[in-house]
């Protein structure tokens, strides 16, 4: 298939990048949301014309949330529009946004944020989903992929809202492979490890600290890159990844199954 296209929510940095990236210099189109300002706005249209210069222009950015409604509601007809004749390939839930707190001390979480970050984090997917759906841009071989993390089976400082939201976004998408599985569409997990990314630095003032232990714990003595999950996304789009559905994918070297 020639025209196929990727839609990426959360694209202007770390994963969203990389797998951006890797996918456009297979031929893909890319639709992207970010949600970024000052000097990632800058690097986000400079990706966007670099992606441009790979894949002959198919690409398209939007700088605005894409966990909103109606940002999603108003974009969906230019996305049936840019895809045209061609069809949906992947539907790629990349975006790192949510509260950073503990549920009690020092900062007890309050209910907006618990709200906001399952939302933006899990719910919002099963929109997207919804609306892509009714128009009928999936195709048999499709592919619904999320990112996750240790945080959802593990209690860590200040990640508790997040936790929350990564094992929703597990049962979300485990739900959405269940459904659609019949169609030929998969929705897979990506569990991915400690990575040094933008998203990150905005977890933990310790985010250096983690790094350098992770390197230690990791059987491969060294951390997940955003390149190592385009890696592992793009075998996955492959028609040979037909049957690997309502999983979750491990791409952290092993570092999972280390103390």
């Amino acid at each position: 298939m020639k025209n196929k296209w990727a839609i990426i929510l959360g694209c202007s940095t770390g994963h969203g990048a990389a797998i951006s990236k890797q996918l456009a210099s297979e031929g893909y189109g890319i639709i992207g949301f970010h949600l970024d300002r000052g000097a990632i706005k800058k690097e986000a249209k400079e990706l966007e014309k670099e992606i441009a210069s790979i894949n002959n222009t198919k690409v398209k950015f939007w700088n605005e949330n894409a966990a909103d409604k109606e940002v999603m509601l108003k974009r969906i007809p230019e996305i049936v529009s840019l895809v045209g004749d061609g069809k949906l390939k992947l539907l790629m839930h990349s975006i790192a946004f949510g509260s950073t707190t503990n549920f009690f001390k020092p900062t007890p979480v309050r209910q907006r944020q618990m709200d906001m970050t399952q939302h933006v984090m899990a719910h919002c997917l099963i929109y997207w989903t919804q609306a892509i759906l009714n128009e009928k841009l999936f195709t048999s071989g499709s592919r619904i992929l999320g990112l996750t993390s240790e945080g959802s089976y593990k209690a860590m400082e200040g990640y508790g809202p997040v936790g929350v939201a990564k094992a929703s976004l597990e049962a979300v998408i485990r739900q959405i492979g269940w459904e659609l599985g019949k169609r030929g569409i998969t929705a897979n997990t990506i569990q991915a490890g400690i990575t040094p990314t933008r998203a990150l630095t905005k977890i933990s003032e310790d985010w250096e600290d983690w790094i350098e232990t992770t390197k230690k714990r990791n059987p491969m003595k060294r951390v997940t890159t955003p390149k190592d999950v385009a890696g592992l996304v793009s075998l996955l789009m492959s028609e040979k990844a037909d049957f690997v559905n309502c999983s979750t994918i491990f791409c952290d070297g092993g570092e999972h199954r280390s103390l």
